[in-house]
């Protein structure tokens, strides 16, 4: 069965739209402003990701290389699915295109945030092969 959804490549013009996705994804503490959506989404050095279905925003990543003892991590900035896409597997889709973008890019693994209360990002982070990594919360998948 194909897809529901195309990846793409995001880019300046996804910004507005990734901005709303992300105000109906993250409460208020985890949102982020509009010129941070802006910004971390320009940054040159961001491997961005977009699903479309029918012209709507299914959902994004916005991953940026980090340093860390020992190389380069991709580190996860934000994920974010529509409701009507959770669950669908839109999400892991999204994650292992940005891996392979990130180890094309010299990365050798890749980590993340967590809010300890969000034990469904948790669950998932954990499904798709993550560990915690020095704190609770905090996850690391390296390379295969």
């Amino acid at each position: 069965m194909a897809s529901q959804w195309k990846l793409r490549a995001g880019r300046a013009s996804d910004v507005p739209a990734m901005y709303e996705l992300d105000l109906v994804c993250f409460d208020v503490p985890f949102r982020f402003s509009y010129e941070t959506m802006r910004r971390v989404v320009e940054d040159p050095a961001a491997i961005v990701i977009v699903a479309e279905s029918g012209g709507e925003l299914a959902g994004f990543i916005v991953v940026h290389p980090v340093r860390r003892k020992g190389g380069i991590a991709g580190y996860v900035v934000t994920l974010d699915v529509a409701q009507r896409f959770r669950r669908l597997g839109l999400a892991l889709e999204l994650l292992a295109e940005t891996e392979s973008e990130a180890a094309e890019a010299g990365a050798d693994g890749i980590a993340l945030h967590v809010f300890t209360g969000n034990s469904g990002a948790i669950t998932f982070y954990e499904r798709a092969g993550y560990v915690t990594w020095i704190a609770q919360g905090e996850f690391l998948r390296t390379g295969s």
